[in-house]
C-alpha cells in the first residue's frame, strides 16, 4: 500500500517542471488582466481551467501503461476512444445539430476567452457543432488515457473508468438548474446557485476521478 501511495509523491524533477508551469500560468493570468477589460467577478472560475490542466498533465506524465499483448492494447484503445467520445459529447465538446432549410451556418471561429477557457475553437455546421475549450479537451484526453492504462493493467476490466463520466456534471448540472429555474423562477436565489455551482462541482469531481483512475492501475 505504501508503494502505491508513493506514486503520488512528486520527484525533484516533477517539482521543477511544476514550478515552471505554474509560473507560466501566473504570467499568462497577469498578462490577461493587464490587456483585457476584465471587470472582476469570481476569480475561481479563472483558476479552474488551470486546475484541470495541471492535474491532467501530472497524472498522464506519471502514468506508464504496460501492454501484455496486442489484444489488450487494441481493447484498451477502443475503450479509451469510446470513453473520450462519450465524455466529449456529454461535456459539450461536440454535438449533433439539425440542418435548417435555407440557412447555411457553417464556419469556424476562434473565441478569445480567458486563459484555459480559450482560445476556444468553435464550429457550427449543418450536422455538427464544436466547442473546443482547452481545459476540457486536455482533461477528457487525460481521462481517456488513464482509462486506457486501467484496461491494460486490469486485463479488460475498466469499470473504474465509468467514474469519469461524472466529470461531465458541468453539463448535467445546468439541466438540473434549468428545472429549478422553471419551478422556482428565473430570479430566485436557488436557481442562481444551481447554475453558478456547476463548475465548482465538476472541478472537484474531475480531480477525484483523475486521482482514482491514476491510483487504479496499481491495483492487481
Amino acid at each position: 500500500m505504501s508503494t502505491q501511495f508513493a506514486r503520488f509523491r512528486p520527484s525533484g524533477e516533477t517539482l521543477l517542471w511544476g514550478a515552471v508551469v505554474l509560473n507560466a500560468e501566473l504570467f499568462t493570468l497577469i498578462y490577461y488582466f493587464a490587456t483585457s477589460n476584465y471587470s472582476g467577478g469570481e476569480l475561481r472560475y479563472l483558476l479552474y481551467p488551470f486546475v484541470w490542466i495541471n492535474v491532467a498533465l501530472f497524472a498522464v506524465w506519471k502514468t506508464n501503461p504496460i501492454s501484455r499483448s496486442d489484444r489488450d492494447k487494441i481493447v484498451g484503445v477502443a475503450v479509451a476512444v469510446v470513453y473520450f467520445l462519450v465524455l466529449g459529447y456529454a461535456g459539450g465538446l461536440f454535438s449533433v445539430t439539425q440542418p435548417m432549410p435555407g440557412i447555411s451556418s457553417s464556419g469556424f471561429r476562434i473565441a478569445w476567452l480567458p486563459p484555459g477557457w480559450g482560445p476556444a475553437l468553435l464550429y457550427r455546421g449543418d450536422l455538427l457543432r464544436l466547442s473546443i475549450l482547452p481545459f476540457k479537451l486536455v482533461g477528457y484526453l487525460a481521462l481517456a488515457y488513464l482509462v486506457y492504462a486501467t484496461v491494460l493493467d486490469a486485463a479488460g476490466s475498466a469499470i473504474s473508468g465509468i467514474l469519469g463520466l461524472f466529470s461531465c456534471v458541468s453539463c448535467t448540472w445546468p439541466v438540473v438548474a434549468s428545472l429549478v429555474t422553471g419551478i422556482a423562477g428565473a430570479g430566485s436565489g436557488l436557481a442562481t446557485m444551481a447554475t453558478s455551482g456547476s463548475y465548482d462541482i465538476s472541478t472537484v469531481v474531475f480531480v477525484v476521478t483523475v486521482a482514482l483512475l491514476y491510483w487504479r492501475p496499481t491495483i492487481r
